[in-house]
């Protein structure tokens, strides 16, 4: 049994994020040259894909705990 409800849009926020700690982290190790305004369209288009992603899920999820007749 799950310990946690899977929620997507946390996954793919954190997938973004680490995407983006990877492009630093490779410019910073001498790998690649990365302009500092790259930061901005990945790490803002990862978060609206994330929250368009837990919406998503939510509405397939319904309202969740309680159903009907019950509280």
């Amino acid at each position: 049994m799950l310990r946690h409800e899977f929620q997507p849009g946390k996954l793919v926020a954190g997938l973004f994020l680490t995407a983006t700690a990877v492009v630093y982290a490779g410019d910073a190790g001498g790998l690649w040259d990365t302009p500092w305004f790259l930061v901005v369209p990945l790490v803002v288009g990862g978060l609206c894909l994330a929250g368009a992603t837990a919406a998503l899920a939510r509405a397939i999820r319904g309202r969740g705990g309680a159903e009907e007749g019950q509280r």
